[in-house]
C-alpha cells in the first residue's frame, strides 16, 4: 500500500508542477495580448485580468506542490548524520532538496512579480518587464524534476 501511495503522491506533485508551468506560460501569452506601447526600454501597457488569474493560479499550485513535497519527503536528510559521511542516496536527496528550495524561491518570485504587474486597476508605464510569467512557468517544470529526484532519493535512503 505504501508503494502505491508514494507513486500517487509523486504523480500528484508532478501534475501540480506541470499545471503550474502551463498556467504561467498561458499567463504570459494573455499578458502579451493586451494593448501596449513600447519606446526603447520604457513600456506602457494595460493590465490583463486573465494573466493575473492565470499567474495567481500558477503561483498557488507551485507553492502547494512544494508544501506537499516537504510534508511527504520529510526532513530525514536534514536530521541525520553529517553530509560527508552520508550515503550517496542521502547526499543526492539533500542536493535535490536544496535545489527545489532555490527553484521555488526564484520561480515563485518571477510568478509573483509577473502577476502583480497585472493586478493594477489601470495601465502602468515604466521599464519593460519581459517574460517574468513564462520564466516562472518554466521553473515550475524544473521544480517538478527536482521534486521527483528528491522524493525518489529520500524514500530510497529510508528503505
Amino acid at each position: 500500500m505504501r508503494g502505491k501511495a508514494s507513486i500517487f503522491l509523486c504523480f500528484l506533485i508532478v501534475i501540480m508542477d506541470v499545471t503550474a508551468g502551463i498556467l504561467g506560460i498561458e499567463a504570459e501569452i494573455a499578458q502579451n495580448k493586451v494593448k501596449h506601447l513600447r519606446l526603447w526600454i520604457f513600456e506602457c501597457r494595460e493590465p490583463s485580468h486573465n494573466a493575473f488569474m492565470l499567474g495567481l493560479g500558477a503561483a498557488v499550485l507551485l507553492a502547494l506542490a512544494h508544501v506537499i513535497l516537504n510534508l511527504i519527503g520529510g526532513c530525514n536528510c536534514l536530521c541525520s548524520q553529517e553530509l560527508q559521511k552520508a550515503s550517496p542516496n542521502r547526499q543526492l536527496s539533500m542536493a535535490c532538496l536544496i535545489l527545489t528550495w532555490i527553484v521555488l524561491a526564484v520561480g515563485l518570485s518571477m510568478l509573483v512579480i509577473g502577476t502583480s504587474s497585472n493586478h493594477k486597476s489601470r495601465g502602468s508605464c515604466g521599464f519593460t518587464h519581459h517574460h517574468f510569467l513564462s520564466i516562472g512557468g518554466i521553473l515550475c517544470f524544473v521544480h517538478g524534476l527536482f521534486s521527483v529526484a528528491y522524493y525518489a532519493s529520500a524514500t530510497a535512503s529510508i528503505n
